[in-house]
């Protein structure tokens, strides 16, 4: 897979991932805190918690920060993988 299709792969599943998080937060707030204070060792994130309706550009900008990340960690990553596979690239396979 190249790097580029790496990122790909790797931005669209960080916003697939998000956009879920995000709707089970929006149904199910409650429940949502509860199961991330457990995820933590029993930490308790009810004080960092603002009550607040759901903003749609706060939800569309995250998305495209973490997609965005996500796209240069995974070409990144791709790139770094072909660079110490000890495989010949794809392309120098198909020639030799």
């Amino acid at each position: 897979m190249t790097p580029l299709r790496t990122g790909i792969a790797l931005a669209v599943t960080v916003g697939l991932f998000y956009a879920l998080c995000a709707l089970v937060w929006a149904l199910a707030p409650g429940p949502s805190l509860s199961l991330m204070n457990s995820m933590f060792h029993g930490m308790d994130f009810n004080s960092m918690v603002r009550p607040g309706d759901f903003s749609l550009l706060g939800f569309l900008s995250a998305l495209v920060v973490l997609s965005a990340w996500a796209f240069l960690v995974g070409t990144f990553f791709g790139w770094l993988r072909n660079r110490l596979s000890l495989d010949p690239p794809a392309g120098l396979r198909r020639a030799l």
